[in-house]
């Protein structure tokens, strides 16, 4: 088929038909809305999105998340309007608590057997990663720290006994750092425990 056979799309297209045949393809497949919503009046006279009945638009599962975070997003701002105008609404939002407060708290919950205490991962990697660090796991906290690791098994056992070699070496070919002593007396306990 040469140019002459492609009319329909301009004879653009090479001589094997290929282009032709997808861009007519395409072209014959009805277009989706793209916008999943509809605008009415709200109770304050102002414009409010409202979701567009599935009989309407037919969403995707991404469409559909999208349009969830977007009606989340926008309840959220209303409600913060609303706590604005009754004045309740605080300055500042509520302080985050830090890696190393929810990891500690994590370990005590987990020495005083708290019942709602459960394994999370994040948790103990952040213990693992810092508790030879005596400003983020205090010296009050190592000897329940020496406790959880006996409990450690598989992999991450591996891994920590493998990390305290590390450093042990790694400290042993550096000069004396006076900070390092309580360092070393910890890496030398993880390693006797683990070993």
């Amino acid at each position: 088929a040469g140019p002459a056979g492609h009319a329909q799309c301009g004879g653009a297209a090479a001589a094997g038909g290929a282009d032709c045949a997808v861009r007519t393809a395409a072209a014959s497949v009805p277009r989706r809305r793209t916008c999943p919503r509809d605008l009415t009046t709200g109770a304050e006279g102002g414009a409010v999105l409202r979701p567009v009945p599935d009989a309407e638009l037919e969403l995707s599962p991404e469409e559909q998340r999208v349009l969830e975070r977007k009606l989340k997003k926008e309840q959220r701002k209303e409600e913060r309007q609303r706590l604005r105008e009754a004045g309740l609404a605080a300055h500042h939002p509520p302080a985050r608590r830090s890696g190393a407060e929810l990891a500690l708290d994590y370990l005590c919950a987990w020495a005083q057997k708290h019942k709602n205490w459960r394994f999370q991962k994040t948790r103990q990697t952040w213990l693992l990663l810092h508790m030879y660090d005596r400003d983020k796991v205090p010296d009050e906290h190592f000897s329940t720290m020496l406790a959880y690791l006996e409990g450690l098994q598989g992999r991450a056992r591996e891994l920590t006994v493998q990390k305290a070699e590390a450093l042990m070496r790694e400290l042993d070919e550096e000069d004396p750092d006076p900070l390092l002593p309580g360092r070393v007396q910890r890496i030398r306990q993880v390693l006797q425990l683990l070993s």
